[in-house]
């Protein structure tokens, strides 16, 4: 992984200057196989198959702070914003903290992504197109 690829490619995430497929693509470039976005810490970290890790900050001010209570509804209707109205990141974020979410696990290979609450609740939305049936599950 090309550590200052990865800090570019987050960097254009929170600021919304490339489309968000875009640097998805990138990542996969790049050798990323997952990454973590840790409102808590305010941090991204991108993980390589080989067991390398970039981290980078998350900088965004004046982000709610998370809510105790996680809320699917609210989360998936944020996600769908997302995929339906490219919504930008930060709206994302400020939805998503709203609903309650303390980070998520992108998984590009396995193309879903995990959200996690600060109870231990999560959510795991597919990417478009890519949820497998229920008889492969």
């Amino acid at each position: 992984m090309n550590a200052n690829e990865i800090a570019e490619l987050a960097k254009a995430t929170v600021q919304g200057s490339m489309p968000f497929p875009e640097i998805v693509g990138k990542l996969i470039a790049n050798g990323v196989e997952y990454y973590h976005v840790d409102y808590a810490a305010g941090a991204f970290s991108f993980y390589s198959a080989s067991g390398a890790v970039v981290t980078a900050p998350l900088l965004f001010k004046g982000l709610p702070q998370i809510s105790e209570h996680f809320d699917a509804a609210l989360l998936k209707a944020a996600i769908l914003d997302s995929q339906q109205h490219g919504q930008t990141f930060r709206a994302f974020c400020e939805r998503a903290v709203k609903a309650g979410v303390q980070g998520y696990f992108a998984f590009l290979r396995g193309k879903r992504v995990t959200y996690f609450g600060r109870q231990g609740d999560q959510h795991t939305e597919w990417f478009p197109g890519t949820r497998p049936s229920e008889a492969s599950e």
